[in-house]
């Protein structure tokens, strides 16, 4: 079911990236996920991308630049599936730290990664959206 990113797959998980960045993100304007289309989808084949996939359909993704994660997107019908959480700890498995950015007021994505085992190490205002964000990590301990 997880396998890896295939250049082909990138129309297909960049129409996931903004469906999913514009529905979680409703208190971002959704012209600034539009404007970054172009330069996301040029930088994506340059990350580690992991892809959730059944029935030859995928249904979410998760993409990494070392131990960052750039971000983790599911399909709006496969939301609350468990889809997240298999492809994090497929990548738990793989790394022995994790960090990510999120938006202080999507609190389902935060609450999320609460439940994982991540915890917030820094609170900032993103310059871009001047929206808050948190700095969140996760460490694997032996």
């Amino acid at each position: 079911m997880i396998r890896d990113f295939r250049l082909k797959d990138i129309d297909c998980i960049m129409h996931l990236w903004l469906e999913t960045n514009q529905q979680a993100h409703n208190f971002i304007e959704s012209s600034y996920w539009d404007s970054n289309f172009i330069s996301v989808k040029e930088m994506l084949p340059q990350s580690t991308i992991y892809i959730y996939e059944c029935n030859n359909q995928i249904q979410g993704f998760i993409g990494l630049v070392d131990d960052y994660i750039a971000g983790l997107f599911i399909s709006k019908d496969n939301q609350s599936r468990g889809i997240g959480r298999t492809l994090l700890n497929y990548t738990k498995e793989k790394c022995m730290r994790l960090t990510l950015q999120v938006y202080q007021k999507n609190s389902r994505a935060v609450q999320f990664y609460l439940r994982e085992g991540f915890s917030i190490s820094e609170e900032q205002v993103d310059e871009e959206t001047g929206e808050i964000e948190y700095l969140m990590e996760w460490r694997q301990f032996a």
